[in-house]
């Protein structure tokens, strides 16, 4: 029941969910497998997987794997008399006959990690016998089998973090004799094996690596070998060849603390940008080419021991054409706009935006054509649209949404064929539809879809492009939440389907492109969670 509970939590207001197949720029399923061309396609139902009634069978996770779409459900089985869910892996095509239990597996896992690597799909299970473990699956019953017990017994090894890397699978798990530990796999019972015992011992001690990241074929992570703390290690999938990189803070402390934020990773033209502490410097950016000379302290941002970021905010990093773009404060200027071409000379602050100690806040950085795109508030517009090219000239305001100190609060960006796409309230019409090429003039609201002030509510929470055409969610004030499309033009930015008829919320999310066709959750108030 806890792994149910866990599902949902990550769900809108918690609320149970539903799989519909959408078909997008004009494709619609008729009964049988025929796939037609049409000019407004309406959503479907493609099966009841449930028992009958609005019993749900809750959907979730879509994965494509080579146009097939796989996903978990998850059924409710009472003959346990504690009400316990249990996921099953299913897959389907679009049509009812072809939407169908790939194996009775009787997962009583939280199962999230479905990957495809190499046309197979790799994913976590427990079949109630051995535990939650490593399984793969070809699309068939027979070939749909446990990959390896990891940790005998019923306990399970709890596989995560799977990651490909060239057509090798990297985990974590725990066999119940090394403790979580860094594991490989190419796809074998023989092959899937722990690459190294990272902290020594046999009384289930962990590394716990974390943040496994991929740098030209180079396994980065974090890792802590009980002596050096947690640390930068990486790996070439041998055991000789997983090493520490560097001990950047010396003894065993670890380079985080109280927080996580130390572990932003990320990988601009095969060089590796992250957060560490030192132990002198406190939490700035580093970055490293694999080698124990070349992970080096990119710049002491804030003077001193105090750190670029504190125990309360992240920061946010992006790559844009080469340069890395992210948010420090350095001390003097509070947390404004930085970027850095990976030296300390090309390691600055952009610019001030709210001028002085105080932050500007950016966040919710976009790359639309190589334009970053940011919400950032200069104490005098308050919290609005921004843009810059890199530099402090052509880092600019793009519009006062909300004319004077009123924050339009943009978010949710999302660049759709070159136009960036978010939401904003202008103080006049609420929370809508808006988009912008870049200009002042360009940047306008779509459509007032819910009339008046109140806004039409969360909508682009879930933003999700097929063809050139934007699907979100909104409430117009007489549908509920309902699944919309919008083409960038107000005639076109329509209603796809009421799909929970009347003032219910169908909540649509979770959207997966597959040949062409949207899948996604939703709810239609009769057939519970389904396909």
């Amino acid at each position: 029941m806890k792994y149910f509970a866990k599902l949902v939590q990550h769900r809108p207001e918690g609320l149970l969910l539903r799989l519909m197949l959408l078909l997008a720029a004009g494709v619609i399923l008729t009964a049988g497998t025929h796939v037609l061309p049409v000019q407004a396609a309406e959503p479907v139902m493609v099966k009841d997987i449930g028992m009958s009634g609005t019993v749900s069978s809750y959907p979730g996770y879509l994965t494509d794997v080579n146009g097939t779409l796989f996903f978990f459900v998850y059924e409710y089985d009472d003959d346990s008399g504690e009400g316990d869910f249990f996921s099953e892996l299913w897959k389907s095509d679009g049509t009812a006959d072809g939407t169908v239990l790939v194996k009775d597996i009787k997962s009583e896992a939280y199962c999230d990690d479905l990957i495809n690597m190499n046309g197979t799909l790799f994913f976590t299970a427990d079949d109630g016998t051995d535990g939650c473990e490593l399984w793969k699956s070809d699309g068939t019953e027979a070939g749909t089998v446990m990959l390896k017990g990891i940790r005998l017994g019923a306990d399970g090894s709890y596989p995560s973090d799977l990651i490909n890397m060239n057509g090798t699978l990297f985990f974590t798990a725990d066999d119940g004799t090394h403790g979580y530990e860094l594991w490989k796999s190419d796809g074998t019972q023989a092959g899937t094996v722990m690459v190294k015992d990272i902290r020594l011992g046999t009384d289930g001690s962990c590394s716990y690596p974390s943040n496994l990241i991929n740098v030209n074929g180079t396994l980065f992570f974090a890792a802590d070998d009980g002596t050096h703390g947690k640390e930068l290690w990486k790996s070439d999938g041998t055991e000789a060849g997983t090493v520490m990189v560097r001990d950047i803070r010396p003894g065993s402390d670890s380079l985080i603390y109280r927080d996580y934020y130390s572990l932003s990773f990320i990988n601009i033209n095969g060089t590796l940008f992250f957060l560490a502490d030192d132990g002198t410097h406190g939490r700035e950016l580093w970055k490293s080419d694999g080698t124990e000379a070349g992970t080096v302290m990119l710049k002491d941002i804030r003077s001193g021991a105090d750190s670029l970021v504190d125990e309360y905010h992240g920061i946010s990093f992006t790559d844009i054409n080469g340069t890395l773009f992210f948010t420090a404060d350095d001390g003097t200027h509070g947390r404004e706009l930085w970027k850095s071409d990976g030296t300390e000379a090309g390691t600055v602050l952009l610019k001030d935006i709210f001028t002085g100690s105080a932050d500007s806040s950016p966040s919710g950085f976009t790359d639309v054509n190589g334009t970053l795109f940011f919400t950032a508030d200069d104490g005098t517009h308050g919290k609005e649209l921004w843009k810059s090219d890199g530099t402090e000239a052509g880092t600019v305001l793009v519009k006062d949404i909300h004319p004077g100190i009123g924050n339009s609060s943009p978010y949710s960006f999302a660049d759709i064929s070159g136009t960036l796409f978010f939401a904003a309230d202008d103080g006049t019409h609420g929370e809508e539809l808006w988009k912008s090429d870049g200009t002042e003039a360009g940047t306008v609201l779509v459509k007032d879809i819910c009339p008046g002030s109140s806004g039409s509510g969360e909508i682009l929470c879930y933003f999700f492009s097929i063809n050139g055409m934007l699907f979100f969610l909104a409430d117009d004030g007489t549908h509920g939440r309902e699944l919309w499309k919008s083409d960038g033009t107000e005639a076109g930015t329509v209603l796809v389907k009421d799909i929970y008829p009347g003032m219910g919320h169908s909540f649509p999310y979770s959207f997966a492109d597959i040949n062409g066709m949207l899948f996604s959750a939703a709810d239609d108030g009769m057939h519970g969670t389904e396909l």
